[in-house]
């Protein structure tokens, strides 16, 4: 019996040994994409150096973050490991120095204030707005944007070209059955309506059918890059505004040449149209 309580007592021991060294041991928190290439998990202790190979601090993972949706980040491969300020100090060597460091405000009051602050601290310091980086960080999406809008416009323009043609051809391969609602006393007016109309219900129709087509072929690239480069970050959207102006523009060319094909058709007499 007293054999027992003592292995009960020493195992207790060791346990509450254990526990103090595991709360002793600071937290730090990783990214996502080094946890899934590590296989770590949020309780894991590990150790953290400056080089491989040396000696550094052990710690245990505290969290794991999710990286945020940055198009500056998309073509870097690096890991991420958030620490303490006094780890980072101990683990780098460099004392108190830094490259960089983020400074957060309430209001643009505050900012300027901030800006001029540091601005006017000592030589060398430089300080720059937040959106102000991600737009210079974002100068390669741009040209990508621009490109994007000149083959969409030219797409666009070809398109149209190419729906006047069909209608066109379609209005013409009817011209005995306008000739014949024509001598049965139905008006040039009522002819044209309809045409015009089968045109806009048509590029309607387009319209809903590519929107469909643009929301699949969105989701797959979003599916396949996010999980190539590990990122939330959409690489394709259909916003609410681009479906109005594919709308409003599909409607548009619709119904120009909806117009066209039918004052064509309207202004040949019926028995031309009969070829007579």
């Amino acid at each position: 019996m007293r054999k027992v309580l003592s292995t009960a007592v020493l195992h207790l021991a060791t346990v509450l040994q254990l526990a103090a060294q595991h709360a002793s041991v600071r937290a730090i928190a990783i990214d996502e994409r080094l946890a899934s290439d590590a296989g770590l998990r949020v309780g894991d202790v590990v150790v953290v150096s400056a080089e491989p190979g040396a000696g550094g601090d052990t710690v245990r993972i505290g969290a794991i973050v999710q990286r945020n949706a940055d198009p500056s980040e998309i073509a870097r491969s690096e890991y991420r490991v958030r620490l303490h300020l006094d780890q980072l100090q101990s683990l780098s060597g460099i004392g108190d120095r830094v490259d960089r460091f983020a400074v957060a405000v309430r209001d643009s009051v505050s900012e300027q204030r901030a800006l001029n602050a540091i601005n006017a601290a000592a030589f060398g310091f430089r300080a720059h707005r937040s959106r102000d980086i991600a737009v210079e960080s974002s100068a390669t999406f741009k040209v990508v944007s621009r490109f994007h809008r000149a083959i969409g416009i030219i797409t666009v323009v070809a398109s149209a070209i190419f729906l006047l043609c069909i209608l066109l051809l379609k209005v013409d391969e009817r011209r005995r059955d306008v000739a014949a609602l024509r001598l049965l006393g139905i008006s040039r007016r009522s002819v044209m309506q309809s045409v015009v109309l089968e045109a806009t219900l048509i590029a309607a129709l387009g319209t809903a059918l590519g929107a469909a087509l643009g929301w699949i072929t969105s989701w797959l690239v979003n599916v396949h890059y996010q999980g190539v480069y590990r990122t939330p970050l959409r690489f394709a959207i259909v916003t609410p505004g681009v479906l109005e102006f594919a709308l409003g523009l599909s409607l548009a060319l619709g119904f120009a040449a909806g117009v066209l094909a039918a004052r064509r058709l309207v202004r040949t007499p019926p028995l031309v149209l009969l070829g007579r």
